[in-house]
């Protein structure tokens, strides 16, 4: 099964790893720290020209999505439901 994340971008539901807020960098040392270390291994891909809306991590990239937390985690749970 695969996630739509906005734009053209697709991912496996295999790959999720797990969903954030975008809030969540700025109220959270951890995370700012995750995602620093990402962006200097490249690991880290921007979705559209929208202003992102939440953080999806998978097992190889963390996406910055203009598609909010929930609704992502709306489709994510409808593809563990059905597996």
């Amino acid at each position: 099964m695969y996630i739509h994340l906005g734009g053209e971008r697709i991912i496996r539901s295999s790959e999720l790893v797990a969903i954030f807020d975008v809030s969540i960098e700025k109220s959270s040392k951890i995370s700012k720290q995750f995602v620093s270390h990402a962006c200097q291994q490249k690991n880290v891909e921007y979705i559209g020209e929208e202003e992102p809306k939440s953080i999806v991590v998978t097992k190889s990239t963390v996406y910055y999505s203009p598609i909010s937390s929930s609704t992502l985690k709306k489709r994510a749970k409808v593809f563990v439901a059905n597996a």
